[in-house]
Formats: C-alpha cells, structure tokens, sequence
C-alpha cells in the first residue's frame, strides 16, 4: 500500500523501529514544551498524507509514553482517507509529575487498516434484529471471573 506523505521542513518523517512493526512512529514538531498533570495539548506532527479510499489510519499511543503516564487522550485517533490537512495528536498527561516534550520526540504512531463501510437498514421492532445467546447482555453480562 501506498501513502503519499507531504512533510513540513522541520518535520520527521514517520519510521518503522523494526521490521514487522504495525506502527510507524511519529515525532512532535512543536519546540519543547512542559505538559503538566492533567493537561491536555494538541501537538503538531509536520505530517500531511493521502491514502487509499478504504484505509484509515490509527494514531496510537507509544508503549514507553503509557508507561510514563503520556497517552493519546482519544486513542485511537482516526484520520479518514479523505482528510489531507496536518495530522496532529492529542496528548494527555495522566501522571502527578510534570513532563517534557521535546521537539523530534516520537510522541504516537501510525497504524493502518483496511475498512468497510456499512449499509445502514432500519428495521420497525427489536425482533427483526434476531437472536443470539448474549442477547441484550452489556457491561458486566460475562460475570467478574
């Protein structure tokens, strides 16, 4: 699959660590900044792409961000085939303890997958839907074990 990538000066491109990874790491391009407990910042990449109709693309936390208490705040982030404009990432510090972000950090990363888009049909009662063993069970139906 192909994914045109069109890249600000000061940005980095995104990059696969190892071969076989499903995520391509993506770097901030703001200056360095302290993000503090709680807060909530929306972090420029550099990055603009077109991909594919039927391919979206998941911004994802890093693993060594999370364990820091550093995540995306709506992860995963969707980028639709259609948008062409900056892919920025929304991050949240969820630690007690103040945080840098360097410019060039690796701050997310890219995942894509193929997709469908549905037909939606409306039906008249609940029992068109039909059955299944799960039925209306929701949060909690599985048991605590």
């Amino acid at each position: 699959m192909e994914v045109k990538i069109y890249l600000d000066p000061e940005g980095v491109f995104p990059a696969y660590q190892h071969k076989g990874d499903a995520g391509a790491d993506v770097c901030s391009l703001e200056e360095n900044f302290m993000l503090g407990p709680g807060e909530i910042k929306l972090v420029k990449t550099g990055i603009y792409m077109s991909m594919p109709e039927g391919i979206e693309c998941q911004i994802r936390p890093r693993s060594g961000l999370a364990l820091k208490g550093i995540t995306i705040v709506n992860s995963p982030g969707t980028v639709d085939s259609g948008y062409l404009g900056e892919n920025k990432i929304i991050l949240i510090n969820h630690s007690k303890n103040m945080f840098t972000v360097e410019k060039g950090m690796r701050i997310g990363q890219f995942v894509f997958n193929k997709y469908e888009s549905a037909t939606f049909v409306q039906v008249k009662t609940k029992e068109e839907l039909g059955t299944s063993d799960r039925g209306e069970g929701g949060f909690g139906s599985s048991g605590n074990k």
